[in-house]
């Protein structure tokens, strides 16, 4: 049986290719997605079962923070059940996958995380303060390149720093940075950075996630919710500073504090949380919940950034990725069949 660190995708990752998914791979979940559903329709909203079944993929409605988070959050609790023949020794989570990781984990059961994902998705929706957009700071071939990562924060405090613009660093994803602010930081960024192709463009519906700019919707939050809610996780569990919150020595109010609080005002450190999972745990394999296929390069260049088992590029990774599979991504179909 393989050791397996689950990683828990956040926000952007059901697209096009993801309709319908939840009925498709998961006719055996009928239940779970009628009790989710019950929960939308508590709360006047469209229900799971209406969105993955459009007819047609739309991204003003799909890609809502209040309809995205609850279908993501569906797609990867259900593909967490589906897991045969591993041993999870870890989870760990991108931006909102945290709150996945959460349930997956058993600090949260399946309807608290729900409500508590569906909740700040709708949150953040209804306030919706300032955007994100993508910048890579590795080239094609995926090796480190600390000198441009430095630019790049440089050029980020530097708009900072300048009256009436906020920029920060919201996510690090390995070989890409996720920078969040307000228009005016956004476009100074836009204007100064070296265009990146697509890679320089603000991210639909998506507000200034993990900076200070959410502080309101972080005391909404911590006045909404209790620290009650939580339990200890069954299995660890690997937060955005790469800190580990262990079974049965878990403070849950400072559990509570940073899901509220640090998690959702501060940058999210994706790739160090990797890399401490790679390292404390020494897994056989990276399972990358769905739905979709974007987070499995993310991970792969974590791990190459912190130079797991000596890949130091993409073709390295490709190599050792080829003669003994260590990361599989549940959103691609090949991949998927290996898991459950």
């Amino acid at each position: 049986m393989k050791r397996a660190v689950i990683v828990c995708p956040g926000r952007g990752t059901y697209n096009k290719p993801e309709l319908g998914s939840l009925s498709r791979l998961h006719p055996d979940k009928t239940a779970l997605f009628a009790a989710f559903d019950k929960a939308r329709l508590a709360a006047g909203q469209e229900t799971l079962a209406d969105l993955d079944g459009a007819g047609r993929y739309s991204i003003a409605k799909h890609t809502r923070g209040d309809n995205a988070s609850a279908l993501i959050y569906a797609a990867s609790y259900a593909d967490f059940l589906s897991l045969k023949d591993v041993e999870v020794v870890a989870v760990t989570g991108n931006s909102m996958g945290w709150y996945t990781t959460l349930a997956c984990a058993g600090a949260l059961d399946a309807d608290q995380g729900f409500t508590l994902v569906n909740t700040m998705g709708q949150m953040m929706q209804d306030s919706l303060i300032g955007g994100q957009l993508v910048y890579p700071v590795t080239g094609d071939d995926w090796r480190p390149d600390a000198a441009k990562r430095a630019d790049v924060l440089k050029l980020v405090s530097r708009i900072h720093a300048t009256a009436g613009h906020e920029l920060a660093l919201s996510i690090d994803l390995g070989g890409m940075l996720v920078l969040a602010g307000n228009d005016a930081g956004l476009d100074a960024f836009t204007a100064q950075a070296k265009p990146q192709a697509r890679f320089l463009m603000r991210l639909a519906n998506h507000a200034a996630f993990h900076t200070a700019l959410q502080k309101p919707v972080s005391e909404a939050a911590q006045k909404r919710f209790d620290a009650s809610m939580f339990a200890q996780p069954c299995v660890p569990m690997i937060d955005g500073r790469g800190a580990i919150w262990w079974p049965h020595a878990t403070d849950t109010d400072a559990l509570f504090d940073y899901t509220l609080g640090h998690q959702v005002i501060e940058t999210f450190d994706f790739r160090h949380a990797i890399s401490i999972a790679a390292r404390e745990f020494a897994p056989d394999i990276f399972i990358v919940l769905g739905p979709g296929t974007t987070l499995g390069g993310a991970v792969a260049q974590s791990l190459i950034s912190c130079n797991w088992r000596g890949m130091d590029s993409k073709e390295s990774f490709q190599s050792l990725q080829t003669e003994a599979p260590f990361l599989t991504s549940m959103g691609r179909e090949d991949q998927r069949s290996l898991v459950i």
